[in-house]
């Protein structure tokens, strides 16, 4: 399975709910989101997968525009920042006005165009993600077209997929229910991941830290580039639940 993670390099670049739900700043969202992209793309890399970063540009967010060339060089440098090696990660920019189209395009090319068995999209803000969830996503893709893994409020960290489906608005609240629908209404099996949460929400960044917690009492191995950021800004878990800081 190719596996496309989407990341958005822009040094603003943070989700937008995390701020709007806590009282971490725009700085603070953006040190996260970089960290998780690194274990996101570390994961992948160490599964059976072939990695493809898709890169976002100012334009496509209809910002004043970036130099494309200064976009993937951002791409580049958060790749080799992850890995021991990018010799062979694919980097490419992002097409489509809207992350439904953006996906859409993206699947649908690498399925129609390249011919490839089987295409997955992995959400860089899901720092627990292990090669265990994408390996076992891809062998899921032998059984049904689609695969959804599921996270916090209705979204997904995770789709594969072995036919397209209509991609118009799939992927908004709620994406896993939506996903499902047009599997459904093109006659596709649909499949399920464990769920994972990502931190573009307080209560997804909850469950993470939380995670990374337990992992790290456990024994088992950690993200280590989210859990030195969760360290650097001090960040816990309170009663709610609720990020505090130390």
């Amino acid at each position: 399975m190719i596996v496309v993670v989407p990341v958005d390099t822009r040094s603003a670049a943070h989700p937008t709910t995390l701020v709007e739900e806590t009282d971490l700043t725009a700085a603070d969202a953006t040190t996260l989101a970089r960290a998780a992209a690194v274990d996101v793309l570390r994961a992948v890399a160490a599964s059976g997968g072939e990695l493809l970063v898709n890169y976002r540009e100012e334009a496509d967010a209809g910002g004043d525009g970036e130099d494309t060339s200064a976009a993937a060089a951002d791409a580049a440098a958060l790749v080799e920042a992850a890995l021991d090696s990018s010799e062979d990660v694919r980097l490419e920019r992002q097409v489509g006005s809207g992350e439904s189209a953006r996906i859409g395009n993206t699947v649908t090319h690498l399925l129609e165009r390249e011919e490839h068995a089987s295409v997955g999209v992995l959400s860089p803000y899901a720092p627990l993600v292990s090669r265990t969830e994408i390996d076992g996503a891809a062998m899921s893709s032998r059984r049904s077209e689609v695969v959804l893994g599921p996270t916090d409020g209705g979204a997904v960290y995770l789709s594969c997929f072995t036919e397209p489906i209509d991609f118009t608005d799939a992927y908004r609240t709620p994406a896993l229910s939506r996903v499902a629908r047009r599997a459904h209404d093109a006659d596709l099996g649909v499949g399920f991941a464990p769920m994972v949460p990502t931190l573009e929400t307080e209560a997804g960044l909850c469950a993470t830290i939380a995670g990374l917690e337990a992992r790290r009492l456990a024994g088992r191995a950690i993200p280590e580039a989210t859990a030195a950021a969760v360290t650097e800004l001090g960040l816990i878990v309170e009663e709610g639940p609720a990020v505090g800081r130390n």
